[in-house]
């Protein structure tokens, strides 16, 4: 088998091929002056091959379809997404839109797809290939646990990321909870924690991605006015666009830990021991 590393997802491919005892392979990536993306791989392919590629941008969507193509002589291609762009909007809310998961998914043509914390996991239907989504939170339970906090309590921003939260505390004995948010007006919202006093704890808040960091830099203030040691971000993609980084130091964050299914400054935890081992079992 040989490892493709895709623009977006260098250093995690290569981490991926060392859990696997191998050397990724070279491939050329470049701009024609147009702005059009240029893909070559740099060795012959006679092998089954793994094109591991994260989409944050169009860019790197297309730069993950042509290396899908020019691997078209390969006995079998797995495609390793650690993020999924556009895997957020996966309905129509209204009349016309496009449910643009479905549209990306279906572009990928491959023998199996593997995502990581995919936002929706109803997307995976979508592909044209056998699907699998990767669990990394028990990744992000480990390393919190690492730091050696002394009260530490993980705790989901809602409860749509309630799961994600009890996952990450399951395997290291760590207490989880959520915020709920009870509207009393029109302009007057409360957010606090449904069955745990935070004062005193250090609080992880985690998510399977942040983005703008909006929602996370209030919940942060919100904590730390309840009492909070500190309080830690934690999520499996950091997006963080525009100023989410400063919003949320600015808010008070202790730190924030992610992996590298986006490769960024705070991805502390690597995904690639997960991926690797799923190699390994197909």
């Amino acid at each position: 088998m040989k490892i493709i590393a895709g623009p977006a997802s260098q250093l995690l491919a290569s981490r991926v091929a060392r859990e696997l005892n191998m050397e990724p392979t070279l491939c050329e990536f470049n701009r024609f002056p147009d702005g059009e993306v240029y893909t070559r791989i740099l060795e012959d392919i006679v092998d089954d091959v793994t094109i591991i590629q994260s989409t944050p941008t169009d860019a790197d969507l297309v730069s993950l379809l042509q290396l899908i193509d020019a691997c078209e002589d390969a006995p079998t291609i797995t495609v390793v997404i650690p993020y999924m762009g556009y895997a957020r909007q996966d309905k129509a809310f209204r009349s016309g839109e496009a449910i643009s998961a479905r549209a990306i998914a279906r572009t990928i043509h491959a023998d199996r797809v593997i995502t990581v914390n995919i936002h929706e996991k109803s997307v995976l239907e979508h592909f044209n290939a056998d699907s699998f989504d990767l669990d990394a939170s028990h990744l992000i339970g480990n390393y919190i646990r690492s730091l050696g906090l002394e009260d530490p309590l993980i705790i989901a921003p809602d409860k749509g990321a309630i799961a994600l939260a009890e996952s990450a505390a399951a395997d290291v004995g760590i207490e989880y909870d959520y915020l709920e948010k009870t509207r009393h007006s029109g302009d007057t919202v409360t957010i606090k924690t449904k069955n745990i006093d935070v004062t005193g704890k250090e609080i992880i808040l985690i998510d399977d991605m942040i983005a703008t960091g909006g929602t996370m830099a209030e919940s942060i203030k919100l904590l730390r006015s309840q009492g909070a040691k500190d309080v830690y971000i934690a999520c499996v993609h950091p997006v963080l666009t525009k100023n989410g980084v400063l919003r949320l130091y600015n808010a008070g964050v202790h730190e924030i830990i992610a992996s590298d299914t986006l490769e960024k400054a705070q991805s502390s935890i690597s995904v690639a021991p997960l991926i690797a081992d799923f190699l390994k079992n197909i």
